[in-house]
Parts: structure tokens; C-alpha cells; sequence
């Protein structure tokens, strides 16, 4: 009885409400007909001009010299390091930054060293990272510094221009390069209200995932100095990046990066409007006030822990993603309208009722 109840709360017949990600994006109308309608080549040989556009497109939006299409951010923020430092090499950043927390195993095989800086909110320690410059005695030499906004585990954080400006300026005075992570930068662009040029201009190289609020189907751009790409170019092929008529997808990369971006801001009302509604529904639950699309919502005192929440989550009606043994991870997207908040905040009143 209990879980019919539930399940009506949310919605009897409709649809499950997907919160777990924006990535569960699809394409829309525009670009399945830019896809159809793609000037395809080889872009292993001659370049496929549909994506050799993106990267034109990208790089400029970002500010940058140059762009190179890949088929993943985390295929970026390789390629980005693998051109900008050399084995034995460190690369330093935020201790909770996606770069370290999920994707450093990559350097098994590249042989460089990751250094995790304390930060808040996204945002390292700079009197930390003045340390690691330093460089001096027997410590590994710092090749890279590298930031990422949004922050995807600081809940969608937004790091302060003035921030990313002290952190480039201090590693430009080391002669040391700056990559951005820049998964949902279009996102931080839109909470700051400024252009993601303005962004990214305090970094020398930045990385765009396509396929999260930007809808695409696949796909990410590094953009930077003409010289980092083209070795760039040359790692990816190596990596097996390298993928023919992928002018089918560019096209749709293109839809993103051109129209896309001016929607965000309703996904992160929305995701406010979900945590105003969570931190007034019960004590032993609360949300993170977002700054962009991202909630995280604290079960810790409730007597269950993040899975249990999520499996009884999702009878009522609602997909939302485990972070960690007592978080959910709740993310706005383009497929989320209003009446789907209402329908989410439902189910967690739902399960949060049995808890008394």
C-alpha cells in the first residue's frame, strides 16, 4: 500500500522523472536536421568540414586560437595534459575536481602525478598553490594547473572571475600553463552573465562537453593555442580519437555551442525551486542552495543511507543519483519542465513521510 501511495504521489502512469544527469540529454528537432544535412570528409584524411566548423566555432565562442573535436571531456582534459606536460611531470588542482577524482587514472600510463589542493566551494587554496609553483629542491616540477567550472562536485559551484584570474596570473608567473575544465562552462557563463569567451580567457586551454545541458548526442572540444592543438591532433589520433565522417555528430556539436546555452538559465531556476522545496520539507533532509543546474541533497540524518533513498526514490517515480554513501545528485536539464519539479518534490515528500 505504501508504495502505491508512492507511486501516485509522483505521477500514477507517467513517465519516471530523470534528474541522475544532463547527459541523458537528447538531440533536438534542429539537430537531427543539421546531422541530415552535414557536409561530410574523412577526418582522419583530408579533415571532415563539418567538424573542422565546430572547432572554428567553439574555439571562437571560448576565445581561443584554435579547437579540436574529441568524443568525450574526459578525452580533452587527457589530451590537454599529455600536451602540456611531460612524464614524471605534475599537474596540480582541486582536491574535489572531476579531473583528480574520476578521471587521474589516466596517468598509469602517462607517468604524471596529480597534487590535490585544498579548496571551498571549487576554488583551491591559492597559498597552497603557491606552494606547489614553487618547484624548488626535490619536488616534482608543477607543468600544468589545472581549474574546472562548473564544479561538478561542489554542486554546480561557479568559480569568481577574480579567483580564475589570481590562479592564472600566479601560474603564468612560474611559465606554467592553465586548463580549464570546462564540462559545463556555458553553464558558468550563465551565472555569471557573462560570455564564456570571459570565461575561458583565464586559462590558456579549456575543454567543452557537448552532450550534457548542451543537448548534443556526443562529444567535446578542446580549444586553445594553434601549437597545443595541433599536438593535440596528434595524440588524439594515437588515443584512437581520430573518427572519419563524424560530421553526423559535429553537426549537432554545432547546434550546442551556437543555440543552446541561451536555455540554461531555466535549468538552474528550476534547480533552485528544487532545493527551495526540499530545505522546507523535512529536518532530517537538506539541499545545497545552486548556483547553476546541480542539487545535492544531505540524507545523513535521516536513517537511510544515499542508495536506499535512491531505490525508494525512483518507486516513486524519480531517478536521482547516489553521491556518495549520503548525498543524491539532482540535475536540471532541457527535458525538466516545471510540473516535473513539482512531480519530484512529490517524491521525496513521499519517501521522506515514512520517515516520521
Amino acid at each position: 500500500m505504501a508504495q502505491q501511495h508512492d507511486t501516485n504521489s509522483a505521477g500514477a502512469g507517467l513517465p519516471p522523472i530523470d534528474l541522475r544527469s544532463d547527459t541523458v540529454t537528447k538531440p533536438t528537432e534542429a539537430m537531427y536536421a543539421r546531422m541530415a544535412s552535414a557536409p561530410l570528409g574523412d577526418d582522419g584524411l583530408d579533415g571532415d568540414p563539418t567538424a573542422q566548423e565546430l572547432e572554428a566555432v567553439a574555439a571562437a565562442a571560448l576565445g581561443k586560437e584554435a579547437g579540436l573535436f574529441v568524443p568525450s571531456c574526459t578525452m580533452a582534459n587527457l589530451l590537454a595534459t599529455l600536451a602540456q606536460s611531460q612524464r614524471s611531470e605534475q599537474i596540480v588542482l582541486e582536491a574535489n575536481a572531476h579531473m583528480y577524482t574520476s578521471e587521474r587514472g589516466a596517468a598509469t600510463f602517462t607517468g604524471q602525478f596529480y597534487l590535490a589542493i585544498a579548496g571551498r566551494e571549487g576554488a583551491m587554496d591559492l597559498n597552497l598553490l603557491e606552494d606547489a609553483l614553487q618547484g624548488e629542491g626535490l619536488k616534482l616540477r608543477t607543468a600544468l594547473v589545472a581549474m574546472e567550472t562548473s564544479h561538478n562536485n561542489a554542486s554546480g559551484a561557479v568559480l569568481p572571475l577574480e579567483h580564475m584570474q589570481a590562479v592564472h596570473a600566479m601560474a603564468s608567473a612560474r611559465g606554467v600553463p592553465v586548463h580549464l575544465d570546462g564540462a559545463r562552462l556555458f553553464n558558468a557563463a550563465v551565472a555569471l552573465e557573462a560570455a564564456p569567451a570571459e570565461v575561458a580567457r583565464h586559462c590558456d586551454t579549456v575543454s567543452l562537453c557537448l552532450s550534457k545541458g548542451l543537448s548534443a548526442p556526443a562529444g567535446a572540444v578542446l580549444a586553445g593555442p594553434r601549437a597545443m592543438i595541433d599536438r593535440s591532433r596528434r595524440f588524439r589520433r594515437m588515443l584512437g580519437g581520430t573518427q572519419r565522417q563524424i560530421g553526423i555528430v559535429a553537426a549537432a556539436g554545432l547546434e550546442a555551442v551556437q543555440v543552446m546555452g541561451a536555455r540554461l538559465g531555466e535549468d538552474h531556476r528550476r534547480a533552485r525551486a528544487l532545493s527551495d522545496a526540499l530545505n522546507g520539507m523535512h529536518p532530517k533532509i537538506s539541499a545545497t542552495i545552486p548556483q547553476t543546474n546541480i542539487v545535492q541533497v544531505d540524507v545523513s540524518l535521516s536513517g537511510r543511507d544515499s542508495a536506499a533513498w535512491s531505490r525508494a526514490l525512483e518507486r516513486a517515480g524519480l531517478k536521482a543519483r547516489p553521491w556518495g554513501r549520503h548525498r543524491l545528485r539532482c540535475v536540471t536539464h532541457r527535458h525538466i519542465d516545471d510540473a516535473d519539479i513539482e512531480r519530484a518534490v512529490m517524491a521525496f515528500r513521499a519517501v521522506a513521510g515514512a520517515l516520521g
